[in-house]
């Protein structure tokens, strides 16, 4: 298998005990993702004649589903990456994952106080890391056997399930709601904008790309040509059923009535297919609809975008790969930089506005600077530093060697 070293990049001094090795194809994909997520926020999701926007095209659903695999990429390369950590170094690295998860969950709610008009995804991310750690034993091929089975049927166990759960009342989860412990739950897993157990599926898949030999070329050319296959497949076979779904029989409506409300979303759906709907919303692939096809759709979607990072940086030059390391700064310290995103979102920063430049130019210049000095954001490093010493309190003894699972 050809290797390619290029795709790291590595710092010395002081800073190389945080930085070397690290994976600059990862934070470019995460670069994407939050920008991805940003110009959804902020850019209209349709134009002038009510078509849709290339920017919501392209990134509405995939950005946050990108996140969502990397976060599962993170977990695998946390817990020893292809050679898995096992008995108390593994329980170690999985405490120390799960204080991440609780503190990123927390900020999530903090998050959720101002008035962004944002569906704030943090809390759900950390649910996410939580559910993740049970399945980090796990090898690539089981943890892809086991996103699959997850994609087809908790979809349907979801839309089953969700008419008996209370509604969803609100846009992001906030502290006042955990006066409400079972509903606030019910929206994290099942009813919300980035319902998690629907999502684990995003995760089990990035774990197993987390298990892969990521600095191998032809790891790369197979996550690229896969990802886009399963993208492509995903709609072709979505859009041939929602029309055969379409038929006069459906609760007393015509063909051309039934096909137009299941094509009724391009812009995407609030997280799940409508409550009590009928089952032919499980066919449909809209963004943020959390049926087999929208999750298998934007999982390819995000596996390509990581082999596709990947494989540009293994092409290029020492020169040209390091001014890409700073220009993607942002990928290295999307905590802080989404937290930030969150805040302009309100009148109090940044008033109301259109302008996706500015805000794209605010986040990626302090990216910049950061890894420009190669620092990491500040959330990253107190988020870090407390995941950290969870890790050493359990383990109880001095770090691992390299060579005994650690990437």
């Amino acid at each position: 298998m050809a290797r390619v070293p290029e795709a790291t990049t590595r710092f010395g001094g002081r800073f190389g005990g945080r930085f070397e090795g690290r994976l600059v194809g990862l934070d470019i994909a995460r670069c994407l993702a939050l920008l991805g997520m940003v110009a959804t926020h902020v850019l209209d999701p349709f134009g002038p004649d009510r078509e849709l926007e290339p920017a919501q095209w392209l990134a509405g659903g995939r950005a946050s589903a990108l996140f969502a695999v990397l976060a599962g990429v993170t977990v695998a390369l946390a817990t020893g990456g292809r050679q898995r950590f096992a008995g108390r170094e593994l329980g170690a690295r999985c405490t120390g994952l799960a204080v991440r998860a609780l503190l990123v969950a927390l900020l999530g709610l903090a998050l959720g106080v101002p008035d962004s008009g944002l569906a704030v995804i943090l809390t759900y991310y950390g649910v996410l890391f939580l559910l993740a750690l049970p399945f980090t034993a796990l090898g690539p091929r089981a943890l892809l056997a086991l996103a699959g089975a997850w994609a087809v049927v908790v979809p349907v166990l979801s839309h089953l399930v969700r008419p008996e759960l209370p509604e969803r009342g609100w846009e992001s989860p906030d502290p006042g709601q955990l006066a409400e412990p079972g509903r606030l739950l019910a929206e994290l897993l099942l009813t919300g904008y980035y319902p998690a157990l629907p999502w684990l599926a995003y995760l089990l898949v990035g774990m197993a790309v987390g298990r892969l030999d990521l600095r191998a070329r032809t790891v790369q050319r197979v996550l690229l040509g896969a990802g886009l296959a399963t993208a492509v497949l995903s709609t072709v076979v979505s859009r041939l059923l929602v029309a055969w779904a379409a038929t006069p029989t459906v609760e007393g409506e015509t063909a051309a009535a039934t096909a137009a409300r299941l094509a009724d979303a391009p812009a995407g759906l609030y997280g799940t297919t409508p409550t009590g709907g009928s089952w032919q919303w499980l066919l449909v692939a809209h963004p943020h609809s959390a049926t087999t096809f929208d999750l298998a759709q934007t999982t390819g979607s995000a596996v390509a975008v990581i082999g596709g990072c990947l494989l540009l940086v293994g092409a290029l030059g020492e020169l040209p790969r390091e001014a890409l390391r700073v220009l993607a700064g942002a990928g290295t310290m999307t905590l802080t930089l989404y937290s930030l995103h969150v805040l302009l979102r309100t009148d109090a920063l940044w008033p109301p506005d259109d302008a996706f430049h500015w805000h794209a130019l605010v986040l990626l210049a302090i990216g910049a600077l950061y890894a420009a000095v190669r620092r990491r954001g500040p959330l990253e490093r107190a988020v870090g530093a407390a995941a950290t010493a969870a890790t050493r309190l359990v383990r109880g003894s001095p770090e691992v060697s390299p060579g005994t699972g650690r990437r």
